[in-house]
Parts: C-alpha cells; sequence; structure tokens
C-alpha cells in the first residue's frame, strides 16, 4: 500500500491548526460543564434503569416505560453535550424540562403511584432538573464568552 501522507507526523503546517487549538483550548477551558454533562448522562442511564432496579409495581407499566424512555433521551443528551457542546448547547434546557416531567409524571402517567417509584422520580427528576439548569447558564455564559466568526 503506498503512503499517502504528506505530512510526516508534524501539524504545524496543516492549514486548520489555529482552528483546531482554539477548540483545544475551549474544551480545556470547561472542565466543569464536562463534568455536568458526565452526571447527565449518568442520571439519565440510572432512570432508564430505575424500574428494574427499584422494582416498580405490576401495574406501573406505563410509568416504566416513560422512564426508559426519558432516561435514554436524557443520556443522549449528556453523550451529546460532551462529544460536541458547543452545537448541543440549546439542548441542556431540555433537560431541565424533563426533569420537571419525571417529578410530575408518576401522578400523571399512573393514577395511584407507589410510593417507591414517586421517591425515584421525584430525587432523580430534581437532579437531572437542577443538572440541566447548571449546564444551560455553564452554556449560556461560555457563548457570551466566545467572540462570534461571523464577517
Amino acid at each position: 500500500m503506498a503512503n499517502v501522507s504528506r505530512h510526516p507526523g508534524d501539524l504545524a503546517d496543516h492549514p486548520d491548526v489555529s482552528e483546531m487549538r482554539d477548540r483545544y483550548a475551549r474544551m480545556l477551558g470547561r472542565p466543569g460543564a464536562v463534568a455536568v454533562d458526565g452526571l447527565l448522562l449518568l442520571a439519565g442511564l440510572y432512570v432508564a434503569i430505575s424500574p428494574w432496579t427499584v422494582h416498580f409495581a405490576a401495574a406501573e407499566t406505563e410509568l416504566a416505560r416513560n422512564n426508559l424512555i426519558m432516561g435514554i433521551a436524557v443520556a443522549v443528551i449528556g453523550l451529546a453535550l460532551t462529544m460536541v457542546p458547543e452545537r448541543m448547547a440549546g439542548l441542556s434546557a431540555a433537560c431541565a424540562a424533563i426533569g420537571v416531567w419525571l417529578i410530575v409524571s408518576p401522578w400523571v402517567v399512573t393514577r395511584h403511584p407507589d410510593t417507591g417509584t414517586v421517591w425515584n422520580n421525584v430525587v432523580a427528576g430534581a437532579v437531572i432538573c437542577l443538572l440541566g439548569l447548571v449546564a444551560a447558564a455553564m452554556a449560556t455564559r461560555a457563548s457570551r464568552q466566545v467572540p462570534s466568526v461571523n464577517t
């Protein structure tokens, strides 16, 4: 196989080196945001598996399905915020809304929820809402600090 590489390993002559350095500097400048995004991912995974770890009642299959879907949604948003934060910053507020939904969903989805499922959803929803608000505030602050590229 032929070696088609023009650069022997040094990126100093790469045409996008300044843009790459700026992006890495932005990423390294937000370690707290990465921690919040990672916690959102973990909280979403917990909500997704909580129907089976908290042992929801057999009558609460709709709530289990709701938690599975909302948990996967939060986990995907948390993963996306970690991987491409500049494109997904607007979705951090969606996590706050999902957190509020998780708080009220036991009474909306099932008429007479079990006490364990209520506590599970209220605590997990509050954590996700708080993390979503923190991530949204960090994204808003970061967008104000980054100068506009439009000329």
